[in-house]
């Protein structure tokens, strides 16, 4: 899309009610260049702009050029899961100390959930708390991750223990950097946009089986309107929940399992889409185990997931006790007991509290 394109389109544009704030969500092409529409809601004349290494040599530069007229350092993590670590926290906060950094100061991040979860980390714990702002540059951070201020990096003992609330002022979603985002990458993001209908909303899931080719071919229309709509769904939820004490534990339906596969992979052999798709899959079966729900929905939502070309099955070679050993310390347990997302049909998720680790063990073990 030609800048004069981009200049000329609409942004969309979701509040997110938190109490007596919001933090507003702009959903659009061209937004990076459009700095009028959003600097304003930067403080401070310092900023530290968070990236990594494969986003910062495609948008850095315009990033930076929206920021001027202030105090702006780039700080640029290597890319991938393995690097969302307190080590690199720990750096970030050096550069912000060498920048003599203060209260007034605002975290921006540019690009996707690792450096999402990481900066707005580092916001949150920066002399107790400075500004941050999300200019997310891929599918699953701008329809899930840069929404709703959750904030962490990961040990090796699972994936984002240490970690904070904490909201953005603004997310700012420039739709034309989803060009240059990897096929794996984009797919990966599909997952996210599908636990949206399966978990609320029927008809959406619908939508999403009618328009896979569309979404698949990055047609820019299609796209927007399924960012758009997740962002809704989660504005509504977070809006309801803010620090997931109730219903916000439905966004992680798929997650429970997901992570637990990712810190058993090392966070290296799958993107974080992938494996909550395998995870959305085994909520399914798990169900269907309980009698919560019958076979027919965990087959065509694996059917779905499958046709956007994502993985539905757990690795080769992973140990059912391994993975239910990573479920023990997911947040969301209470007393030691597993509390998971369940699933009974499209639309229809669910809070299940002390699932018994034999009835996981036993569908892990049983064949697809």
């Amino acid at each position: 899309m030609s800048t004069e394109r981009a200049r000329a389109a609409p942004s969309r544009r979701i509040d997110v009610a938190l109490g007596e704030r919001t933090c507003p969500i702009l959903i659009g092409p061209g937004l990076l260049r459009r700095p009028h529409e959003w600097c304003d809601a930067l403080r401070g004349r310092h900023v530290l702009l968070v990236t990594d290494s494969h986003v910062a040599p495609l948008y850095a530069d315009a990033a930076c050029a929206a920021l001027a007229g202030r105090d702006a350092r780039t700080f640029v993590l290597p890319a991938g899961e393995p690097n969302k670590t307190l080590a690199e926290c720990a750096r970030a906060f050096e550069a912000l100390a060498d920048m003599k950094a203060s209260r007034d100061a605002c975290v921006v991040a540019l690009g996707g959930g690792v450096v999402g979860d990481l900066a707005g980390f580092v916001a949150a714990t920066w002399m107790r708390g400075v500004n941050f702002v999300q200019l997310p540059t891929t599918l699953l951070a701008m329809v899930d991750s840069s929404v709703g201020g959750k904030t962490a990096v990961n040990l090796a003992q699972g994936k984002n223990l240490v970690g904070a609330f904490h909201q953005p002022r603004l997310v700012v979603a420039d739709t034309d950097t989803l060009a240059t985002l990897p096929e794996r990458e984009l797919r990966a993001g599909l997952a996210e946009v599908v636990k949206y209908g399966a978990l609320g909303d029927a008809a959406f899931l619908d939508w999403i089986d009618a328009h896979a080719p569309a979404l698949l071919s990055r047609h820019p229309d299609t796209l927007s309107q399924a960012i758009e709509a997740c962002c809704r769904h989660k504005a509504a939820i977070v809006a309801r929940d803010e620090r997931e004490t109730g219903d916000r534990a439905l966004l992680n339906l798929g997650h429970t399992f997901g992570h637990a596969i990712e810190a058993a992979t090392g966070y290296s052999t799958l993107l974080h889409g992938e494996a909550v798709a395998i995870g959305m899959v085994l909520a399914a079966r798990l169900s269907a185990r309980l009698g919560l729900a019958g076979n027919a929905p965990a087959a065509r939502l694996a059917d779905l997931l499958a046709r956007l070309g994502l993985p539905v099955a757990l690795p080769a070679g992973l140990d059912p006790r391994t993975l239910v050993g990573y479920m023990r310390l997911d947040k969301k347990n209470a007393s030691g007991r597993l509390r998971l997302i369940l699933w009974r049909d499209a639309g229809q998720a669910m809070i299940v509290d002390d699932v018994g680790e034999g009835d996981v063990m036993a569908m892990l073990s049983a064949p697809a």
